[in-house]
């Protein structure tokens, strides 16, 4: 555990049976911030995906169905982007117990 620990804190990061580390889209820090951050930057490669193949279709069913998924991962920023500033909200008050 200690190279996970010192790279990934408590965070979750998924390794095989062998330990060799899944390197798929999950990257984690264990900071809420940085993860989302992270999340932020994987939806809008994804929006870019689809933009790109939208421009290079000629196909209008393709591209209404490649539009559906852009604009969705136009939303799932957004939201991740709302995450972030409620955890920068949250940081910021002083907290009583």
């Amino acid at each position: 555990m200690g190279e996970h620990f010192v790279d990934h804190g408590y965070s979750l990061f998924y390794h095989n049976a062998a330990g060799t580390p899944w390197t798929a889209t999950i990257q984690a820090k264990g900071d809420p911030i940085a993860d989302l951050y992270e999340d932020i930057a994987a939806e809008e490669k994804a929006r870019a995906t689809y933009q790109w193949l939208i421009d290079i279709s000629d196909d209008p069913d393709i591209n209404d169905a490649l539009k559906f998924l852009r604009e969705r991962e136009v939303v799932h920023s957004q939201r991740f982007r709302e995450a972030v500033e409620l955890i920068k909200e949250y940081q910021g008050q002083k907290k009583f117990f």
